[in-house]
Parts: C-alpha cells; structure tokens; sequence
C-alpha cells in the first residue's frame, strides 16, 4: 500500500481526529492527550490523501531514549501492515536526529507485535489507566 507521511511539529487536527476515534471512542480511555503533546514530533500516514495512522515521538531524558508513543490506525487499514510502516519511520526519524534507542510503552496486548518489530521488554507491567502496558525497547543500528 502506498502512503505519504507528514511531520508535525505541534499536534494536527488529523492527529487529534484519529486519535480521539481510536484511544476515546474505541478503547475508553480519559486521559488522551497531555503536555507531551506540546513537544512531541507528530506523523501523520494518509493513503490517498486520507489520514490514516498517527504517531507522536519525543526525546526523554531520564529514559536517554527517543520514545514512540500514540501509534494509531484506524479500523479499515489495520492489518494491512501500516503499524509496520509507522515504526520504520519513526526508527528512521531517531536516526536522522541521530538517536541510537527508540522505547515506547506497549499496551501488553500489542506487545508481541513490538517484539516481531525488534523491540524487546525493558520493564515490568504497568497500568496506564485500566490497561496493562509494558516498556519495550530497541537498539538501532
């Protein structure tokens, strides 16, 4: 499938919209955007010319880690490899800011999706909300 990603730096209404759809509305959580979203880097995949998948991506240093968090795809274009492609471009963003570890804070259902991507579990299970989530990260070359 052939998409076009966009780089924002402050959150996009394409970013909110998606999110909004899948973390609010589909999964229940409250607490969707936070501070973190004022310094974050967003992408924005569309297929023709329609926003599809978000994801925001930040330096933290206490972690001395980039991290990749707010990877969203809406409901048509799941399984059509698109969250694939989302973390190929944020491990290309990381190195191009010459960045050597990208982390992010898997839901635990996701996570062995991350594990096929490279990443491996860094920390015990955690709740954010009501979910179970799990630190996983990954060295880049």
């Amino acid at each position: 499938m052939e998409t076009v990603e966009r780089i924002f730096d402050r959150l996009p209404l394409e970013a909110v919209r998606i999110r909004t759809e899948v973390f609010i509305d589909e999964q229940g959580f409250k607490e969707e955007f936070d501070d973190i979203d004022n310094i974050a880097l967003h992408t924005v995949l569309y297929h023709d010319d329609i926003p599809i998948a978000v994801s925001r991506i930040y330096y933290d240093k206490e972690r001395k880690s980039y991290i990749i968090g707010r990877i969203a795809v809406i409901k048509p274009f799941r399984g059509q490899g698109i969250g694939r492609i989302i973390m190929e471009n944020a491990e290309r963003i990381v190195r191009n800011k010459k960045g050597t570890r990208l982390s992010l804070h898997a839901q635990e259902r996701a996570s062995e999706f991350y594990r096929k991507q490279g990443y491996s579990e860094t920390g015990e299970k955690d709740y954010d909300e009501y979910c179970p989530h799990v630190w996983m990260t990954k060295e880049l070359d």
